[in-house]
């Protein structure tokens, strides 16, 4: 019967340190694995990472390139063949398109592309919209409405 009390774990899954620097007898004294001479032989020896021994590391041998900006704003995308899903004369806004599943969250901002067709009327209230997004909406009937 299995229970909290005979819970153990797998065979070979734990194993016991190796305990170093205890008497020549244990095959690990003297130097304790980690020869004679040189940084790593010290205590308290580490490298930092990217260090190649003196030599120019490889992130200092590349040169930079590009930048990131700041003020940059990423907007999610929807297509108007995603949106010709909705009924006609339906009120199309950031929480209709969330309940639909067509964006994920309502954080960042969206913009309708012009992709696909309309063939009914809608009334989309979004952040950006292309200008063949909202040519086509309006051909169709819909209206277009910018959210500040």
């Amino acid at each position: 019967m299995l229970s909290i009390n005979t819970l153990k774990p797998a065979k070979g899954a734990n194993r016991s340190r190796k305990r170093v620097g205890r008497g020549i007898g244990s095959g690990h004294g003297k130097t304790a694995t980690r020869g004679y001479n040189g940084q790593l032989s010290r205590s308290g020896a580490s490298i930092r990472p990217g260090f190649e021994g003196g030599q120019m590391p490889l992130h200092r041998r590349l040169p930079k390139r590009g930048f990131n900006n700041i003020f940059r704003k990423e907007y999610l995308l929807v297509n108007l063949d995603k949106l010709a899903a909705f009924e006609a004369d339906a009120k199309v806004d950031p929480e209709a398109m969330k309940k639909r599943g067509l964006v994920k969250n309502l954080r960042s901002e969206i913009k309708i592309l012009g992709g696909g067709e309309l063939k009914h009327a809608i009334h989309v209230r979004a952040h950006k919209f292309s200008r063949s997004a909202r040519e086509k909406i309006e051909k169709a009937g819909g209206s277009v409405e910018v959210i500040a």
